[in-house]
């Protein structure tokens, strides 16, 4: 008989805090640039996703699992994709003194 205490825990619960998102009311298109956009416009609407993201209520896991997988596109925890880069850009050199 399988040792069930070694199998892991349902998947669900791995993710179920993204039942919680503030995202989920809006199109998806609101947090992924699409093709092309450049400037201004793409500066508006991630700032625009940032605000929803702003008053979330898993904003931090949501941003611990965009870091955790190196999450290359969109705005995720608040994070644009060039701020998550420099946030892990820093980890690294941070890992790389220590």
């Amino acid at each position: 008989m399988t040792e069930l205490s070694r199998l892991p825990g349902p998947v669900m619960d791995l993710w179920e805090w993204q039942y919680q998102g503030s995202c989920r009311d809006y199109d998806d298109t609101l947090f992924f640039h699409p093709e092309g956009e450049r400037g201004s416009a793409r500066r508006k609407r991630a700032e625009a996703a940032k605000a929803i993201c702003a008053s979330c209520p898993v904003l931090m896991q949501c941003r611990e699992q965009s870091l955790k997988v190196r999450e290359p596109y969109g705005v995720w925890g608040g994070l644009s994709e060039e701020e998550r880069a420099a946030i892990l850009a820093d980890q690294q050199r941070v890992a790389a003194v220590s």
